[in-house]
């Protein structure tokens, strides 16, 4: 795509709704399979005593059941789990209306329900390409990059537009977008902000994909320009005013959240701000039930999960950050930014 990003005719809650519908069938299907549902008929349960009844990962059994309520078969009140009367009338093997036989049939021609019963089982999945990995080890290749910036910007057009709009980046002189893949934030941002410098930092082989795809036909590529840093393995660069993550945190666990909001804190001036473009979590981790879906998507991708704006507080006031605010963008993205004292 060339020339200045408008914003689209229609907001794309729809498409995200469709795509993130595969995992429904397969959550139910899966929890069914564990014994889930028939462990909480017995008894309710709090997440990790579930977990250790029936021998399953806590992680991979907390992302899927946060799925499963948004889609209204369990329900969670002060941290225990509770069956609904939808789950406790239809879902159990031996009630009068049973569809257990109807899922039976169904979900071993679902590829999903595998997966997903494999990470309750195991916290693993059988895929051998998860997303994540290249950053992990440092290295994505040339074709891979490009497949991933234009995957990435086709799927974050619309909330990098509504981000650029809503303000985020007002008073930003010069802005480090950290793991920017194919710079559309960036992009999107010194369209909407004449006095924004940017820099996209990311793996060298991502930066050359955001380079040619995408920078140098967006009218502001005096303004955009790219950085190979590897962020786990390299220095930051340092003199930015704020720091930009956009659909980063959710690919890694609590541990290397905590490294990389430390990271960002002493890369920033007195003053500086990180921003952080996530889907949130509700804080009682049962929906939105498109938000769940997008949490079992990085499950299975990645060693993180969508996350609620409790837990990202947290990482950010552990690392120093002061004033963390939430601010929704889009119909399922919001900023959450703070401020280096």
């Amino acid at each position: 795509m060339t020339g200045f990003y408008e914003a689209p005719p229609v907001d794309d809650r729809a498409i995200w709704d469709l795509w993130l519908s595969m995992h429904y069938f397969p959550a139910a299907t899966a929890v069914q399979e564990a014994g889930v549902f028939e462990a909480l008929e017995t008894a309710p349960m709090e997440l990790d005593g579930l977990a250790k009844k029936l021998s399953l990962n806590s992680k991979a059994l907390g992302v899927i059941m946060s799925l499963v309520a948004a889609l209204g078969l369990v329900h969670r009140r002060e941290g225990v789990w509770r069956l609904t009367p939808h789950a406790r009338t239809y879902l159990l093997a031996d009630t009068t209306y049973s569809w257990s036989p109807l899922f039976d049939v169904y979900k071993n021609g679902t590829p999903l329900h595998a997966e997903l019963l494999s990470l309750l089982k195991t916290g693993q999945t059988p895929r051998q390409d998860k997303p994540s990995d290249g950053w992990e080890e440092g290295k994505v290749p040339p074709d891979a990059a490009r497949s991933i910036a234009k995957f990435m910007h086709a799927h974050s057009l619309p909330a990098a537009v509504a981000a650029a709009r809503s303000g985020a980046f007002d008073g930003v002189k010069k802005l480090l977008d950290v793991g920017g893949g194919s710079g559309v934030f960036a992009i999107a941002a010194a369209q909407r902000n004449p006095s924004l410098n940017a820099t996209i930092m990311d793996l060298d082989t991502m930066c050359d994909a955001a380079s040619e795809l995408f920078v140098a036909s967006s009218g502001v590529e005096d303004r955009v320009n790219t950085l190979a840093v590897d962020m786990f393995r390299e220095d930051w660069p340092a003199g930015y005013d704020a720091l930009f993550f956009s659909n980063v945190f959710h690919d890694w666990d609590d541990e290397i959240n905590a490294q990389l909001s430390k990271k960002s804190f002493d890369a920033l001036p007195s003053g500086g701000r990180i921003l952080l473009h996530e889907i949130l979590m509700t804080d009682n981790e049962d929906g939105p039930v498109t938000p769940a879906s997008f949490s079992v998507l990085m499950l299975r991708g990645t060693k993180g999960k969508q996350y609620t704006l409790r837990e990202l507080t947290k990482f950010l006031e552990d690392a120093g950050f002061t004033g963390v605010e939430a601010v929704q963008t889009s119909p399922y993205y919001s900023v959450v930014s703070a401020k280096k004292p």
